[in-house]
């Protein structure tokens, strides 16, 4: 399975978080369809089917992409 790149998904998380709030805020319509598309976005991007789980495949993937060095080798 193709995996989006951890600097992909960060950018992703963080437009769900800005445009979770303002959902939240009460805001509807393009608002609403934006939060559709960034959920499926981020479900296709990590290969999962609910928010949740998104999330938490790309805050793993983030991880793992941080344990890694420069050159692509695992760090000690």
């Amino acid at each position: 399975m193709l995996m989006a790149h951890p600097a992909v998904l960060a950018r992703l998380m963080e437009e769900y978080e800005t445009v979770s709030q303002l959902h939240a805020g009460g805001r509807h319509g393009a608002v609403r369809q934006r939060l559709e598309d960034v959920v499926y976005t981020l479900c296709v991007s990590t290969g999962t089917r609910d928010i949740d789980a998104a999330l938490a495949s790309a805050r793993e993937r983030m991880g793992t992409a941080r344990l890694t060095d420069a050159d692509g080798t695992a760090a000690a």
